[in-house]
């Protein structure tokens, strides 16, 4: 958790993730950049205006992206590995994780349960 506030009972806290084109070293045919990238806050992907990824890259990353999104124990290798490849091995793509900043987010904003319910069965 954060070092700035105490955070209620109903929050909790997750990185904005920035994912990046760390470098090509094959053919990549989806016609990726260095630098490309998307970007993950809360649970909603965004891409910069006129920009695209490669599905194949892209899927490589999101079972990952929960986990990377989570404070976990200092010795978990998910904080500590942050390069993700993509799948076609003519491509040779690799990809960064990185966290930016945290942000607090409200259960009953992300949730349909509502969390007066999960404290009554507490």
């Amino acid at each position: 958790m954060s070092d700035k506030k105490e955070l209620r009972a109903d929050q909790f806290e997750l990185y904005d993730l920035s994912i990046v084109v760390e470098k090509i070293d094959g053919h990549c045919t989806c016609e990726m950049a260095n630098g490309d990238a998307f970007y993950l806050k809360g649970g909603k992907l965004s891409m910069p205006e006129g920009k695209n990824f490669c599905l194949y890259a892209l899927q490589s990353t999101l079972p990952l992206l929960p986990a990377k999104q989570r404070k976990n124990h200092p010795a978990d290798w998910m904080e500590t590995d942050a390069r993700v490849v993509c799948p076609d091995p003519a491509c040779q793509l690799v990809m960064r994780i990185d966290r930016d900043q945290l942000r607090v987010l409200n259960h009953d904003d992300v949730s349909p349960i509502d969390w007066k319910e999960v404290e009554k069965k507490g």
